[in-house]
C-alpha cells in the first residue's frame, strides 16, 4: 500500500512540475492585471503590461504597508494614469491575497484577470483566486521566472524543495476545495 501511495504522489508531483514549467506568459487584453507582489520581477512585469495598455486596472496585492504607489509606479508620458493603479496592503499570504484581491476586483466590476506571480507559485495562486472569485470571472495565469527555480529541478535540491513545498500546499488546498468548493466565495447579496 505504501508503494502505491508513493507512486501516486510521485506521478502527481511530476505532473505538477511539468505543468509549472509548461505555463506560458500571456500578453492579452483584460480588465485588470493582478500582481501578487513579493517575488522578483512580478511588479515590473505587471507595470510593463499595464503601460502597454493590456488592462484598465493594475492591482498590486500584498504590498508592504510602508510602500507608496510612487515607489512602484511612476507615470511617464503616454502611460495610464496612476489612479488606475491600486495597492492592497492588508494581505500577508496567498490565501489573504486571494480574499482581499477578490474584494478589489468585485468592487471595480472586473470580469477578466491576468494573474502575475512567480512560476512556482502560479498553480496555487490561480487555484485560490479561482475559488475566491465568482465562476464567471476569467483568470489567465501569467508566470514570471526567477532565479530560485531551475528547469532541471531534479538536479537542484533547492528547486526540488521549493517545488515540493508548493506541490504540498497546492494539494492541501485542492483537497480543501474538494470538500468545501464554495467556501471562499462571498455570499450573494
Amino acid at each position: 500500500m505504501l508503494v502505491i501511495v508513493l507512486l501516486v504522489v510521485t506521478a502527481l508531483f511530476v505532473d505538477f512540475t511539468y505543468k509549472t514549467f509548461s505555463a506560458k506568459p500571456r500578453s492579452m487584453d483584460v480588465d485588470a492585471i493582478v500582481v501578487l507582489v513579493g517575488g522578483k520581477g512580478r511588479v515590473e512585469e505587471g507595470v510593463r503590461l499595464f503601460r502597454e495598455g493590456r488592462a484598465k486596472w493594475l492591482f498590486l496585492v500584498g504590498v508592504d504597508p510602508s510602500v507608496r504607489k510612487s515607489d512602484l509606479y511612476r507615470q511617464r508620458p503616454g502611460d495610464p494614469p496612476p489612479e488606475r493603479v491600486l495597492l492592497e496592503k492588508a494581505s500577508r499570504n496567498t490565501l489573504e491575497n486571494a480574499l482581499y484581491g477578490r474584494d478589489l476586483l468585485q468592487a471595480h466590476g472586473v470580469r477578466t484577470v491576468l494573474l502575475i506571480t512567480s512560476r512556482y507559485h502560479l498553480k496555487r495562486a490561480t487555484l485560490l483566486l479561482r475559488n475566491a472569485l465568482p465562476p464567471q470571472v476569467a483568470i489567465y495565469p501569467h508566470p514570471v521566472d526567477s532565479a530560485n527555480i531551475r528547469q532541471n529541478w531534479w538536479y537542484h535540491v533547492g528547486t526540488f524543495r521549493l517545488l515540493f513545498s508548493e506541490f504540498y500546499k497546492y494539494c492541501l488546498f485542492r483537497g480543501f476545495f474538494l470538500f468545501a468548493p464554495g467556501e471562499l466565495r462571498p455570499l450573494a447579496p
